[in-house]
């Protein structure tokens, strides 16, 4: 039998891969399309609006009560209602929508207390993986004679309007706790002096239809390695959030994470 699930942000550019993507999925149904009421699409077929044929599931503002997971890859605004109903409703929760402030990040926290909830900053399972691999190499080059210096550059489209990308924070974040790195630096201009030891430098490309690419540097005396991961469209994204809302469904209440569905981790976040 199918696991029932709703698209918030269905009208978006991740939510309309995230439908044509279901509807390729024996083992999912889509019963919400949900999007903002004065979105354009609202009323219309998701499926036709996501170009993968008609699905008898027109985009709404509200959802029917019938899901058995939300995969939210909307706007802040759009989670909260997202957390909102999945709370009220004990729905599981797969949270991917990005440039969250400290308050929405405590909703989510405070979700899991009662309901099971996915939440990474990016659904792709080439990153969470690479992400492994980062935490491998900062842990090895801790202690490294001369130091080592880390970069952290991403690459997306020309409408992503947060910056860095959460998945560029959450790398800098492994690689600070690993390393013991503790400073931030977004960008360089002007004379700035020599770059300080305890730095994570940061950088963000806007440009053309660039559906993500994240580089981590870690620049040593007479050597560096670049570790590079790219996604080439937006099903990976996709994907990975649905393997996610399969993932959470058999969930008891709690949070997790990407780390969790690929079988990387222990236990809850």
């Amino acid at each position: 039998m199918s696991l029932k699930i709703s698209i918030s942000g269905a009208a978006g550019r991740m939510g309309q891969r995230l439908i044509a993507c279901a509807a390729a999925d024996e083992d999912l149904t889509v019963v919400d399309a949900i999007d903002r009421s004065e979105h354009p699409s609202v009323g219309s077929d998701a499926g036709l609006v996501a170009g993968s044929g008609e699905s008898g599931v027109n985009i709404g503002s509200e959802y029917c009560g019938e899901s058995e997971a939300v995969i939210d890859f909307s706007t802040p605004d759009g989670a909260k209602l997202a957390i909102e109903y999945c709370v009220a409703n004990k729905c599981p929760l797969v949270m991917a929508t990005t440039g969250l402030e400290e308050n929405d990040i405590a909703a989510i926290k405070s979700a899991a207390e009662t309901i099971p909830v996915v939440w990474a900053p990016s659904m792709s399972l080439a990153v969470n993986l690479m992400m492994k691999v980062t935490e491998f190499v900062g842990t090895a080059l801790k202690d490294l004679d001369g130091g080592v210096d880390v970069e952290v550059i991403e690459r997306h489209h020309r409408f992503k309007v947060d910056s860095p990308s959460g998945t560029a924070l959450k790398f800098g974040q492994i690689v600070g706790d690993a390393m013991g790195l503790t400073h931030q630096q977004h960008g360089r201009e002007g004379v700035i002096g020599q770059r300080p030891r305890n730095e994570i430098g940061y950088h963000a490309i806007r440009a053309g239809d660039d559906p993500g690419q994240h580089t981590i540097l870690f620049g040593m005396l007479g050597e560096k390695i670049e570790l590079h991961v790219a996604a080439s469209n937006r099903d990976c994204y996709a994907l990975g959030a649905l393997a996610a809302a399969k993932f959470v469904a058999k969930k008891t209440a709690g949070l997790y994470n990407m780390f969790d569905v690929l079988g990387l981790s222990d236990g809850q976040v």
